[in-house]
Parts: structure tokens; C-alpha cells; sequence
């Protein structure tokens, strides 16, 4: 039976963006990465970091592209994209599709060759997910956050629970098969 919350699910979660397998999915045929910022990448409003440049080198240098997906505004997104060279969308309506669909023409891919990174369940997840694109869910890097993050966060929260789960009782099934 499938869940309420099934199109909201990631279909990764990891700690941090910075520890993503980024060369297994580049053989596996990814060529795109659409990234959320804040939160994901350095706390919300801080200016790409030393790390964040050496990252975005580094995908770019494994034959990545990447662009950023943002609901924030130019002055926010563009510093960012210029440090790390990336492409970028602001005002980008998250979780709307039309974003991630600019992104991925602006990325030359399509879903199936495209990867989302984000820390939201309820716009950078879920509008991912509505494009076919595979997302991963990243921890927040802050705890800091404004308030109408923090009350959004209460709400995944539920969605994660029945997430983890699914993901248990998956796990449980298949070592099981294996028996």
C-alpha cells in the first residue's frame, strides 16, 4: 500500500552534501546537479566557503554541471554561483516544476541523467520528485533557520518518521529474501 507521504520521500538521505558518492552516480550516467544553498551547502545567508569552492571543483572536474535552484533573490544566489562557477535560477518558486525543468534545459539533461541535492522536504524534495529527477536529502548544516523553515520542519518531521519506516521495514524484507 503506498503511503501519504510517498512523493515527498527522498529517494537518498545522506549526513551532507560534501559527503556524497559523486563519482558512482557520474558512472552511473548523472551529468547535472541542481543544488539548494542555504542549509545545504553553508548556513543560511554565508558566502560559498573554501569548501563549497573545492567541491563544486571537484564536480567539475569529474564532468559535472551544476546549477543552483533557489526561492532566494539575485544578490543572494549570484555571489554564490560566481565563486563556485556554476550556472544559477533565483525566484525559482520551489516546488513548482517549471524551476527544475529551466534548470535541467540550462544543465543540457534530462531527469534520468540529472541529480537533486537539498535540505527541504517540501520544496526542494518534493518538486524534484514531481520532475522524475533523483533527489537527496541532506541534513541542515545549521540549526539556525527562520521561523516559517522551523515550522515546516515539525511537519517533516512526521514525514520522516514514516519515511525511516518504509526504509526499515524495505530493509528487513530484503535481508530476509536473502535467507
Amino acid at each position: 500500500m503506498r503511503s501519504l507521504f510517498e512523493n515527498l520521500y527522498p529517494d537518498e538521505e545522506m549526513a551532507s552534501a560534501y559527503g556524497i558518492p559523486y563519482e558512482a552516480f557520474y558512472e552511473r550516467g548523472y551529468r547535472g546537479i541542481i543544488y539548494d544553498i542555504d542549509n545545504t551547502l553553508v548556513p543560511h545567508g554565508a558566502p560559498a566557503d573554501e569548501r563549497a569552492v573545492a567541491l563544486f571543483q571537484r564536480l567539475h572536474d569529474l564532468g559535472f554541471r551544476t546549477v543552483f535552484l533557489s526561492n532566494n533573490k539575485k544578490p543572494r544566489v549570484e555571489p554564490f554561483a560566481k565563486a563556485t562557477d556554476s550556472l544559477y535560477l533565483c525566484k525559482a518558486g520551489k516546488p513548482k516544476k517549471q524551476g527544475y525543468r529551466q534548470a535541467m534545459r540550462m544543465l543540457g539533461t534530462d531527469p534520468q541523467a540529472t541529480l537533486f541535492v537539498g535540505d527541504q522536504i517540501f520544496t526542494d524534495i518534493w518538486g524534484a520528485k514531481r520532475c522524475g529527477i533523483h533527489c537527496i536529502l541532506t541534513k541542515p548544516i545549521h540549526p539556525k533557520e527562520e521561523i516559517q523553515i522551523v515550522l515546516k520542519r515539525r511537519l517533516e518531521a512526521v514525514v520522516l518518521f514514516c519515511y525511516h519506516r518504509r526504509m526499515k521495514r524495505r530493509r528487513k524484507e530484503t535481508s530476509q529474501e536473502w535467507r
